[in-house]
């Protein structure tokens, strides 16, 4: 069976041009050829549009479905338990508990904002462009995916598990009785110390070293299993890229810490504690 054909730039009587010549080549823009790409219009605009009626729908139907978590008017003699900051700070005040108060409202904004400003200049990967492609950014696609995938956990905890005193509640447990206040909570230095049979000097050099090894496998290791891309990003964008991305990674194994071992702290300072 003889595979069909389409014209590129297909006859027209009402243009008041013509194409004299169609030279082989790729596009400057998206690299490809012509015969390899489609018009926005209707191709993209269709399926971008039935998206948006989809999202329209289904925002409809939550505002109908769910109320809005309106609460009574402000006064002045009466703090709200829990005491809840708007949904999008919600990630904040979740990260609140687990570090320290300088460590999750001043560092890790901070550097969140550093590192969205730095992706244009960290990325060079020039695939992608004017299209969706997974297999050609890996990495780019699965570090901002969990990056996005955090902090939206983080903000649904805050706004569906979290209730007195900020402590955790599961859907079924009963949101008017106050839990105990979680006890026991262990720095990691000290923790050492009382296991080991170690001074805690030495318990705190022992935490600082494990979060020195930490950092420097994520810098070792990449370096030796992707090769390429070590070559392609260089020394001082790797390093930042590398840097940013395990800090991002620590964020969770930190939480995990603390949630099934009480692991206050793992790094002590005069200064801050994480």
């Amino acid at each position: 069976m003889a595979e069909k054909s389409y014209e590129v730039f297909p006859k027209n009587p009402k243009k008041t041009y013509g194409l004299m010549e169609l030279v082989k080549g790729s596009s400057p823009i998206v690299n490809k050829e012509p015969e390899d790409t489609i018009f926005t219009w209707p191709n993209l605009f269709y399926v971008e549009f039935i998206v948006t009626l989809f999202i329209i729908a289904g925002l409809l139907f939550l505002s109908l479905y769910v109320g809005a978590p309106l609460e009574e008017e402000a006064s002045g003699d009466t703090t709200p338990n829990p005491m809840k900051a708007p949904w999008y700070f919600l990630g904040l005040q979740e990260l609140l508990v687990f570090f320290d108060p300088w460590i999750a409202g001043v560092a890790l904004p901070v550097l969140i904002v550093i590192g969205l400003m730095l992706i244009p200049f960290l990325d060079i990967n020039q695939k992608g462009k004017g299209y969706y492609t997974f297999s050609e950014r890996k990495f780019a696609v699965s570090a901002y995916s969990f990056g996005m995938a955090l902090w939206l956990v983080l903000i649904i905890i805050g706004v569906w598990f979290r209730g007195l005193d900020w402590n955790w509640y599961w859907p079924w447990d009963d949101a008017h009785i106050h839990k105990a206040v979680a006890s026991g909570l262990k720095d990691m230095p000290v923790l050492f110390s009382r296991i080991l049979g170690i001074s805690e000097f030495a318990g705190k050099g022992l935490a600082d070293l494990i979060v020195m090894i930490y950092f420097g496998l994520g810098l070792i290791i990449p370096v030796y299993l992707f090769k390429e891309f070590y070559k392609k990003l260089g020394l001082f964008r790797y390093v930042t890229t590398m840097v940013l991305f395990w800090v991002m990674v620590g964020i969770p194994i930190k939480v995990g810490l603390r949630l099934m071992f009480s692991i206050k702290y793992v790094v002590m300072t005069p200064w801050f504690k994480i």
